[in-house]
């Protein structure tokens, strides 16, 4: 498979899919409950948009690592959580529809925060002259046309044609799932030779990344006393993050496969992390009787 088919077709159709997805089970109804949860939504985007780069960049100067591979691992972290967040949250018995305000608005904030952090990144790990580089308006566009449009389109059809967009999202997810899975064994066949050489760092900084995120949001919503399903709910948010789009930035944006590889990793580790914390939610569930 050429190059050119797998960064400019493959990825953003996977990515679009998903985020159409989600858009299909999306109501108006999601985002006025911003108001409602006000303090809940403030500290949960908080800590994707800020705390989440910043365990990040605090990872890569304690793992030795790349400096391809650290941009990789700044990107993941810039991508707050997506539709498997959702998924996780609801299984794990926290409050979704806190879950999906806080993807909702992390789906807009993202399309402004990335841009202008990853070029931060590339800057600071690979010198003032690298060569690569991330246009912010452009970028800026080409992130909205494969995540908010998609999702704008989702919530139309569901808003005229519930019936239809309630089949069409289960087929979305399972064609999108399909992709991705290609996706990532594109990937580590491209890459296998340069493979063993990451595996190490790659391993290590994606697991610190997706465990210290995970906790640092579960602690913080602890201390600021939310109810235990948010507490849960904020801790999946901020420590699942949005995989595909990381693959489609610096794979198909970037055009950089080594960079590809955080996110390749992340995107299969997440759901065994993701599984524990099912178990846990589930456990908390039954002794406050939510179950």
């Amino acid at each position: 498979m050429q190059s050119n088919l797998f960064t400019a077709v493959l990825l953003p159709l996977a990515l679009s899919l998903v985020m159409l997805g989600m858009g299909l089970s999306l109501i108006p109804e999601d985002f006025k409950r911003i108001a409602r949860y006000p303090k809940a939504v403030a500290v949960g985007t908080i800590c994707q948009v800020l705390l989440l780069p910043l365990i990040a960049l605090l990872i890569t100067q304690i793992v030795p690592m790349q400096p391809t591979i650290a941009v990789g691992l700044i990107v993941l972290a810039l991508c707050c959580g997506g539709p498997s967040s959702n998924l996780i949250t609801y299984l794990a018995k926290g409050d979704v529809a806190l879950s999906v305000s806080l993807t909702a608005v992390g789906s807009i904030i993202t399309v402004f925060t990335i841009p202008v952090f990853a070029n931060l990144a590339l800057q600071h790990f690979l010198g003032q002259n690298a060569a690569i580089e991330m246009p912010i308006g452009q970028t800026m566009g080409q992130i909205f046309l494969i995540t908010l449009l998609p999702i704008a389109i989702g919530m139309t059809v569901r808003q005229r044609f519930p019936h239809i967009a309630n089949r069409l999202e289960k087929v979305m997810s399972r064609v999108a799932a399909g992709l991705l899975a290609l996706i990532i064994i594109l990937l580590v066949v491209r890459e296998g030779s340069k493979l063993p050489g990451f595996i190490l760092q790659v391993g290590v900084g994606v697991l610190l990344l997706n465990v210290l995120s995970m906790l640092a949001g579960f602690s913080i919503g602890k201390v600021l006393k939310l109810p235990r399903s948010q507490q849960i709910c904020i801790a999946i948010e901020v420590g699942i993050s949005n995989g595909t789009l990381a693959l489609a930035i610096t794979a198909g944006l970037l055009n950089n496969p080594e960079m590809a590889i955080p996110a390749a990793v992340y995107s299969l580790l997440m759901y065994v992390t993701g599984f524990a914390t099912i178990l846990y939610g589930r456990k908390v569930a039954i002794a406050e009787g939510r179950a």
